[in-house]
């Protein structure tokens, strides 16, 4: 982007993981005025250290982060991690001016989501929940999908800043509708890369050339992302990557929560943590999930 088209604001963020640190460096690299904050400060200090090209500066606490910010983004861990940061006696809310704009990309409760929009609508601070998909991958090349819930002024608020690190952003509905999209994605994604295993399995069993099935039925109506990029890495014995076992259970427990109190079943979401929840007993919590084909052995033909 052209220097004659940014429109440079003050942009904190919040929670420096595997994806939020790669969109805090869109955020620094799109030239916006950067401050980073982190729970813990040596994973602040790592993403200096790793970025020493980019202009920013750490803040010592979250309210300390939103002081004289347009807009905050959080990326953090769950629905404590997220009303600590946002809520909390040194929290972002405490600081955020009148007319700021606040973004957060945590997976978290339709409930907490909702809460912190009230909050936010009584400060005058444009609130968006804005769970997101596309991976580790996504996070680094800039192609996130964001799926927001919040006022119509709230997204348009948002917009120039989540563009620097999206191809797609759309609004669902009102404020918490964005993480129940996320919800919706996550049983999606757990029923997917199970039958991918199964699949997965069954070709090997039959001593098929794994590169000759991809070929075959990745055109057709089984074709997925997880069989794009996780077939070949199942067939390798590969997961030391990518989404984390220990998160996808998170959000399905959020999923499953939401579903108790909707009166939705979801036996195959219930099934598909359960089975995830056997290769955290295996000590794979942080495997990616495609490491869901580890329940199942190798089988060959006498």
């Amino acid at each position: 982007m052209s220097d004659t088209t940014i429109d440079r604001r003050k942009v904190s963020f919040l929670g420096l993981g595997t994806m939020g640190g790669a969109i805090a460096r869109h955020i620094a690299e799109a030239g916006h005025e950067l401050t980073i904050y982190n729970r813990s400060p040596e994973r602040a200090r790592k993403w200096s250290a790793d970025n020493p090209g980019l202009a920013h500066r750490i803040a010592a606490n979250p309210a300390h982060a939103a002081q004289d910010a347009d807009v905050v983004i959080t990326c953090v861990g769950n629905d404590d991690d997220l009303a600590d940061v946002v809520l909390g006696p040194n929290g972002v809310f405490r600081m955020l001016k009148k007319g700021g704009v606040f973004i957060d990309h945590t997976t978290v409760s339709a409930r907490i989501a909702r809460q912190i929009s009230v909050e936010a609508r009584d400060l005058k601070v444009h609130c968006v929940d804005a769970p997101m998909t596309g991976s580790q991958i996504g996070a680094e090349k800039g192609t996130l999908t964001l799926m927001c819930g919040g006022r119509d002024d709230a997204i348009e608020a948002a917009r120039p800043i989540m563009e620097g690190y999206s191809s797609r952003i759309v609004h669902v509905g009102k404020p918490g509708s964005g993480q129940i999209a996320k919800m919706a994605n996550q049983i999606c994604i757990a029923g997917n890369v199970a039958a991918l295993a199964e699949a997965v399995r069954f070709a090997q069993a039959s001593h098929l050339d794994m590169e000759k099935v991809y070929e075959a039925i990745s055109g057709g109506a089984a074709q997925s992302w997880q069989m794009d990029n996780r077939l070949k890495t199942m067939d390798a014995d590969e997961f030391d990557f990518g989404f984390a076992i220990d998160w996808m259970r998170k959000d399905l427990g959020l999923s499953l929560e939401e579903g108790r109190g909707l009166g939705v079943s979801l036996p195959v979401a219930a099934l598909v943590d359960q089975f995830f929840a056997d290769l955290q007993a295996m000590g794979g919590g942080r495997l990616d999930t495609s490491a869901i084909i580890k329940r199942l052995p190798k089988k060959g033909k006498k």
